[in-house]
């Protein structure tokens, strides 16, 4: 069996040369889109996009001739000093000057870099596989949207039922009025002129002549034509299950490290990506706290540095606020990821609790907590000292509240944690098992 591809590529570009550039550059790739990744908004990770790739990754090898050893011809026009037949020495050793490549001047800046564009594609699998995620829960990301009709204007033809009688009388009247289509009062007018006119009358005949006139144009020209119709149009667009709003909730007190916020950072990046696999419309709402909260952009949330005590009972009411001035839950799929180190006042275990249990759970489709730690620290799934927000989150987990909760110390373990927190029961199972 032979099996011709004929698929244009796309953009003009060799679609087979691409794929095995990208296989030979792979973990050139991989290591530059993870430091893309640092310097992207959370928003546009999933989309197309720049990478720069060290020259040096993906230089091809190639074969050269030696210039000390072997024969070699060579053509010198305008040669004084030999003839043919005579043997010329060879140079010294590691002679013949240095090109761009090999150390000659100006090398360093003659070919340091490129840059090419991943498809969005392109760019999550490279980002997906850096940090270990396995096939199974990449496809759990993937989601079919249902299709929804609205309407499109109008047609000249479809089904009696969409019939647009408006637009078709419309259409009618401007073709009667420009065609001078009699009306029937006239025709009613002359009838009864000549009902009431002597048949002795000499204008008898011409009012007669003026009557079928009347009439034979009105035959020609009827009232509703086929052109005239119009039809309501309709076509098939992507509707989302629902529109979706994720509040990350984050401490940024003192006691937050560069590497606890890079841990929050990655988790976001991930859960965002899954929204956006799932609703086409995703709205994102940070709020920081220390002892106080504040709804915030995405560079202040990540970016600015604040010093004070904690009290996550505030970011509570900042996102319980949020939700009763504009996400209706009957209207929203409220999803919620809360980052901290686990620091908080003892006496606000019992308030953040009540506002858990009252207002922030009953609201949202799901609610997760991710506890960073050090770098140094052990392995997920291992609480080797049970922090004070994580006892008062266990606590009310154990009534039976929908809340789920990690520990995440390292990188690589930031894909296995939100396979826990997110995946499907039955594929947890099979996981364990």
């Amino acid at each position: 069996m032979h099996i011709v591809d004929r698929r244009l590529n796309p953009g003009g570009k060799s679609l087979a040369n691409r794929q095995r550039f990208l296989r030979r550059v792979k973990d050139v790739a991989q290591r530059a889109v993870r430091e893309s990744a640092r310097e992207k908004d959370i928003k546009d990770l999933g989309k197309d996009g720049r990478v720069t790739v060290p020259a040096d990754g993906v230089r091809e090898p190639r074969f050269a001739r030696q210039s000390g050893t072997g024969l070699h011809d060579h053509i010198l026009p305008g040669n004084k000093t030999y003839v043919e037949g005579d043997r010329i020495e060879r140079p010294p050793s590691g002679g013949g000057g240095k090109g761009s490549g090999e150390g000659g001047e100006g090398s360093e800046n003659s070919e340091d870099a490129f840059r090419f564009v991943l498809t969005r594609d392109e760019f999550l699998e490279l980002f997906l596989e850096d940090l270990e995620l396995p096939d199974l829960a990449k496809r759990r990301l993937s989601v079919v949207e249902t299709e929804g009709l609205r309407r499109a204007g109008y047609t000249i033809s479809g089904s009696p039922a969409n019939l647009a009688l408006t637009r078709t009388l419309r259409n009618s009247m401007s073709r009667r009025i420009a065609l001078k289509r009699p009306k029937p009062d006239e025709i009613a007018a002359l009838e009864a002129r000549i009902a009431a006119t002597p048949s002795s009358d000499p204008d008898l005949p011409d009012l007669l002549l003026t009557l079928s006139a009347l009439r034979e144009r009105t035959k020609r020209i009827p009232y509703v034509d086929p052109l005239d119709l119009r039809y309501r149009r309709f076509e098939t667009y992507p509707r989302p299950v629902a529109q979706a709003v994720m509040f990350c909730l984050m401490d940024v007190s003192g006691s937050m490290t560069e590497h606890m916020k890079d841990l929050a950072k990655r988790f976001y990046i991930l859960l965002h990506i899954f929204l956006t696999r799932r609703y086409r419309h995703v709205e994102i709402v940070f709020i920081r706290h220390t002892d106080k909260a504040t709804e915030v952009d995405e560079e202040t949330f990540f970016g600015s540095r604040e010093t004070g005590g904690t009290l996550v009972s505030s970011a509570l009411v900042e996102m319980k606020r949020v939700i009763a001035e504009r996400y209706d839950p009957n209207d929203w799929n409220i999803y919620a990821a809360q980052a901290s180190d686990g620091d908080n006042v003892s006496s606000d275990g019992p308030t953040s609790t009540e506002l858990l249990r009252a207002h922030i759970l009953p609201a949202c489709q799901h609610f997760a907590y991710l506890e960073v730690g050090d770098e140094n620290g052990p392995r997920a799934g291992f609480v080797e000292h049970r922090t004070t927000l994580w006892r008062t989150y266990e606590g009310l987990a154990k009534t039976g509240a929908p809340i789920a909760m990690r520990k995440v110390n390292h990188r690589r373990d930031i894909y296995p944690v939100f396979r826990e927190l997110f995946g499907r029961k039955d594929a947890r199972a099979e996981a364990e098992a």
